[in-house]
């Protein structure tokens, strides 16, 4: 069994790789058609630079100046801030409509509203209240992310299976156990889908209005390479922006591997294995107690 076992997973590491293999493969032949069509005249230089431009400006924003860290920190901390903010309202929203339907009437018709508006005019407004600081980039950012985790969540809340809540109830689950114990964990997968949506939104909100307006962060940053035609060096400020989203991305299936973990056999498994462990050491130690109790002089 558990030479099997090995097999499998030895053939899953190579498929992996080779997956990975190939995606390489189609970057790099990507790049070299790139390049040779710029060096050839195909391509206007001017507009789009060839790979080694950019390669040259990532090099300078990253190793020569440096100058691209305190951006794309500020950046981080708009998209960061704003997702929290938006975010935890959209969840306390949702959370408040999906318990009581009287407030879902009222409170839905506003957030859809809010939705339809376009974030892009919304910008001079949110400058004109928040000012020209990071708060306005904050707030824009929020805005634009707390639809979908307001819409994701009270979708999941309130879709549960009627069957299965009636069989908690005849059980004699409270209305608040049955939402915490059943409800709760079967809405998470969406909840943490609207999560993933939501944090690429609020790094795009953020970034919109340090293109209206800002003196830092990697939207700026970018704008003022544009301005100057240095086409190179705003194109790997974008490709910087870009791996900002990735990294905002991949906290959230992060956070989502880590606590819906019974959707992965594997990290089932292994929650399963700690938890055996905790109950077994936890048995041994009362064991271990009650035979010392036993031991004991009366």
């Amino acid at each position: 069994m558990s030479t099997t076992s090995s097999n499998s997973r030895s053939m899953l590491r190579f498929d992996r790789l080779l997956a990975i293999g190939k995606h390489l493969g189609v970057f790099i032949v990507i790049i070299a058609l790139w390049e040779l069509a710029s060096r050839i005249g195909l391509i206007d230089t001017i507009l789009l630079p060839p790979p080694h431009e950019i390669g040259a400006g990532i090099v300078d924003l990253y190793f020569e100046t440096g100058a691209i860290y305190r951006h794309f920190g500020i950046t981080l901390y708009e998209a960061l801030a704003g997702f929290v903010i938006g975010g935890g309202i959209g969840l306390g929203l949702a959370v408040g409509s999906a318990l009581n339907p009287s407030f879902r009437r009222y409170v839905a018709p506003y957030a859809i509203v809010l939705n339809v508006t376009p974030g892009l005019a919304l910008t001079p407004i949110v400058i004109a209240w928040f000012g020209f600081g990071y708060s306005s980039k904050i707030a824009l950012g929020a805005i634009v992310c707390f639809f979908p985790v307001f819409v994701n969540t009270l979708i999941a809340l309130t879709r549960g299976d009627e069957d299965t809540i009636e069989m908690f109830q005849s059980m004699g689950a409270s209305r608040w156990q049955t939402f915490t114990k059943l409800q709760v964990p079967q809405a998470l997968p969406l909840v943490f889908a609207g999560f993933k949506i939501a944090i690429t939104t609020a790094l795009v909100g953020a970034v919109v209005a340090e293109f209206s307006q800002g003196t830092a962060g990697i939207g700026i940053l970018m704008q003022r390479f544009a301005f100057a035609l240095d086409m190179g060096a705003a194109i790997a400020a974008l490709l910087s922006m870009s791996l900002l989203g990735l990294l905002l991305f991949y906290l959230i299936e992060i956070l989502d591997d880590w606590l819906v973990f019974w959707r992965r056999d594997t990290r089932m498994a292994a929650v399963g294995r700690r938890r055996k462990a905790s109950w077994e050491a936890a048995l041994k130690r009362n064991f271990d107690t009650q035979t010392e109790l036993g031991r004991r002089p009366t």
